[in-house]
Formats: C-alpha cells, structure tokens, sequence
C-alpha cells in the first residue's frame, strides 16, 4: 500500500473511531408511548441544561422497547428502555441469555388507562364486565361461548347509548394492552365465570377493535375526526387534551390523579424504565440522565412530570426507588415472580 493510500486508510479510520465515541456521548432510549412524553421531558432538559447531547428518544411500546434492550450489550443497542408495565420473567431472562446481566429498574409513578372519546358527547358510565363484553373475541350467551354478536353499546346493556362500538387501542406489543388485558379482561372474565379457571384476554380482531399502532397521540387525532368511537390510552394523554376529549367512569370512579393514585380507579398500573448498567463506562452521560429523572424535580410532588400527567409515588415509596437506583441495584428475576 502507498504512503498517501495508507494515510487515507488510517485518517478514516480514525474518523470513523472518533465518530462512534462521539455519538455513544448520546444515550440512546427506547419503549413506552406512555412513559414517552415523561421520558421525552426529562431528555429535553438534560440536553438544555448538562452540556450533554439530548438523548435520542423512540417510542417502540413496552414490549418492542424491552426486546431492542434485551438484544445484547455495546453499539446498536439501547442504554434505557422505557415501559408501562413491569418487566416479564422470560423477558429477564432473555436478557441474560444475551448477555445483559447487569440491568437497574426504575419505578417513576402510576398511571391510568382510560377509555377517551371527542367531548362532544356526554359521559357515560361503563363497568369493566361491560368494556369486556365489547372488545373481547368469545362472549358467554344463553350459557354458551359464541364469536362476539355484539356491534352497538346498547346491545350489550339496554342502559348504554344507542351507539356503535368502535374502539381504537393499542397493539399486543404494547404496555398499554398488557395492562389492560390484565385489569379490564381478566378482571372481568373471571368474575363472569364462563372462561374456566383462568383469565380470556383475547380482543375481536372484526374490526371492532382497531390497532391503532403505538404512538398515542395518533389515537387522540382519530377520535377528533372519528367522534363516536373511543380511545384506550394513558391519563396523560387525557390530561393533555381536555378540551376535546372526555373519558368514561369506569365504575362510577372518574379517572383523577387522585383517584388513581389511591388505588380507586380500577384501570391503573405502575410505570418504570431499565437501565442498562453495562454500558456506563461507554456512555458517561447515562447515570446523569437517570438521576435527573428519579430527582424531586421531575418525579415528586411538585415536579414538572406532575404537570403533564404523572401520578406521583407516595413520598416513601418514591425514595426507596431513588435510593435503589442511585446505588445501581441489579435486579434479579425473583423480584419480578
């Protein structure tokens, strides 16, 4: 190889090399839609505030953020991964399989699910019996199990409006769709007593129920053109939109910050995100950002997160997490069973 060909080769070489250090200088976080407007907070003022890069932050839901975490260590993987429900034993455990052996989970605060639609029509109050009876794929009629007949509210309760049941939610690799199959559908089928011993969960795939992708904001948009159907989505989103939407009581309960976070409202579920403890060393800003995000200032009572929607941890609770993440804490799987 020639000189000047050889000095090519190395000067790229080097430029390339300086590159990836450079950018590993930008935490890199992926997951929930719900814990995105949180998250998307806390990046945009760590980058306005350290003199570090603002994190690059992608809405990928809990499920898909967690499988890009659990992928391995080092470049092209996440550094944090954001979601709405807790981390799953083979989620763990696949982790370790690829080497991710090292990971710290962070509790933030709680959150609702609320059935949103256009404030354009009344409230009306649903029970988690009747939202099961219009969303999922078998129902109990006349005793037996049958594909589900039903196409309007007042079908399934004569109470109910007269109205067509349209329903836009979440995708199965959504946090948001596991905590709902959990509190809404296996709540109430095992209360209904026709589904055996354990929980149904499987949603009718005729059109009722519409995947409206992961990105929450888009559902918000359809309810404002389609202003009949409702919406399954996080109370942020609600709080962030009361002028043109409302939400159904579930139970007679209004899904408040107060009510979820005293456990009244039935639809109501933690929100967490997984740092990945082994790339500290190749991400110095990483520890700044979580520290940031676990301070009084973003989750506590008076905190900007507050101001958006989060429902704030009770004071202990909330210093047991800071404390756990401050010192790293590894999390095992037998937390999680």
């Amino acid at each position: 190889m020639n000189r000047i060909l050889k000095t090519t080769v190395i000067a790229a070489a080097v430029m390339s090399v300086a590159g990836v250090a450079q950018a590993r200088d930008q935490i890199r976080i992926v997951g929930s839609s719900t814990v995105y407007p949180f998250a998307s907070y806390v990046t945009e003022e760590f980058g306005a505030t350290t003199g570090n890069p603002t994190p690059v932050i992608e809405s990928t839901g809990s499920g898909g953020g967690l499988r890009l975490f659990c992928n391995g260590v080092g470049e092209g993987t996440p550094d944090i991964t954001n979601a709405s429900r807790r981390m799953k034993v083979a989620e763990f455990e696949r982790c370790e399989e690829n080497g991710v052996t090292d990971i710290t989970e962070a509790k933030i605060g709680s959150d609702g699910i609320v059935l949103g639609q256009s404030s354009e029509n009344d409230v009306f109050d649903l029970s988690l019996e009747q939202i099961f009876m219009a969303v999922a794929a078998m129902v109990p009629v006349d005793g037996e199990l049958v594909e589900n007949p039903y196409t309007n509210w007042s079908e399934i309760d004569s109470s109910l409006p007269d109205r067509e049941i349209s329903i836009y939610g979440p995708p199965t690799t959504s946090g948001t769709r596991d905590a709902f199959e959990e509190l809404v559908m296996e709540s109430a089928s095992e209360e209904l007593g026709a589904y055996g011993d354990e929980g149904y969960t499987e949603i009718r795939s005729d059109g009722v129920y519409i995947d409206a992708g992961e990105n929450d904001n888009l559902i918000v948009q359809r309810l404002s053109e389609d202003t009949k159907a409702f919406g399954i989505f996080g109370y942020s989103f609600l709080e962030e939109n009361t002028d043109t939407l409302n939400a159904a009581t579930i139970g007679g309960v209004e899904p408040t910050p107060e009510a979820i976070s005293a456990g009244d409202y039935p639809v109501a579920r933690s929100l967490w995100f997984y740092v990945k403890n082994q790339h500290a060393e190749e991400v110095p800003p990483m520890y700044d950002y979580v520290d940031m995000f676990m301070s009084e200032m973003m989750i506590g009572d008076g905190g900007y997160l507050r101001d958006i929607g989060l429902i704030v941890l009770p004071e202990q609770e909330r210093e047991e997490w800071r404390q756990a993440v401050a010192d790293r804490t590894a999390m095992t799987a037998d937390v999680l069973k």
